[in-house]
């Protein structure tokens, strides 16, 4: 299996799937959990997970298409395309069911798997995410911000962006997590961005679709949460029957990177009480 990436220069192993080279990590042994990470990312925001979940589990941690060493294809790259990449990457490591856990954007695709495979989701996680589909408003928006990016670069994306996925806490005091968000976000292909920015415009609402979850369901917010706020999380929460809603205080969209500690504690105590 390939070793984690600590840093993302590191390469990780590379499968041609649908048409199109996906990179992953592939990690440690057990009951199989699928870390999705969110736009526009890679696969080593789930550091500190990866490193938490690899001493009693298997994890496998893509790149989705147009992020990070993934393709970048022609289009939008919609979260059905993605979960199709995912179920397809599962299938070539022959894991049948897995947990599915998405963060933002990944708790798009992660739905969006769940509607196409809900007999391979052993239980979902859905952080700092939300069921509705986009308004013309935010529609307009992400058009704009495609245009942006692939004239521009990502460079003025990053600066946009970061005041909305941290907490200003962690904006003033923890400078290591600014650097490391921005990194991912200025390392994204801008045709890569664009890309994906139309696929999320596209995606389908997913309000009514929630009460058919019977997955165990794990939902992990930001106490501060700018773009997905705690309400989007709370309207999951009673659509879904039997979830559980943890709320990470202080944290803003980047939980998991905000405050790692408590994501991870929530996340193992959840995966471990859906084996027993």
């Amino acid at each position: 299996m390939a070793q984690f990436s600590i840093a993302h220069s590191t390469k990780g192993t590379k499968k041609v799937l649908r048409g199109i080279e996906i990179a992953y990590d592939d990690v440690g042994s057990g009951p199989s959990v699928v870390l999705l990470h969110g736009f526009p990312f890679n696969r080593s925001m789930w550091r500190e997970q990866v490193e938490e979940l690899r001493q009693n589990h298997r994890i496998i941690v893509p790149d989705l298409r147009g992020h990070g060493e993934s393709a970048v294809t022609p289009g939008p790259a919609t979260m059905e395309s993605m979960a199709l990449d995912v179920a397809a990457l599962l299938e070539t490591l022959n894991i049948s069911r897995a947990t599915i856990a998405g963060l933002s954007m990944g708790g798009y695709v992660a739905l969006a798997f769940y509607r196409l495979f809900p007999l391979r989701v052993r239980s979902l996680v859905l952080a700092d995410t939300r069921p509705q589909e986009d308004t013309e408003e935010a529609k307009q928006a992400r058009e704009q911000q495609a245009e942006k990016a692939l004239k521009e670069g990502m460079e003025g994306i990053a600066d946009a962006m970061l005041p909305k996925l941290l907490s200003p806490e962690t904006v003033a005091e923890r400078p290591e997590v600014v650097r490391r968000v921005r990194e991912m976000i200025v390392g994204t292909e801008p045709e890569g961005a664009a890309s994906v920015l139309r696929g999320m415009a596209v995606r389908k609402d997913n309000t009514s679709f929630l009460s058919r979850i019977i997955a165990p369901t794990l939902i992990l917010v930001g106490s501060k949460d700018a773009l997905t706020p705690v309400a989007d999380s709370e309207l999951m929460h009673r659509e879904i029957g039997g979830s559980r809603l943890r709320i990470m205080e202080g944290a803003g969209h980047v939980s998991n990177l905000e405050r790692s500690e408590d994501f991870n504690r929530e996340l193992v105590k959840f995966i471990n009480d859906v084996e027993a």
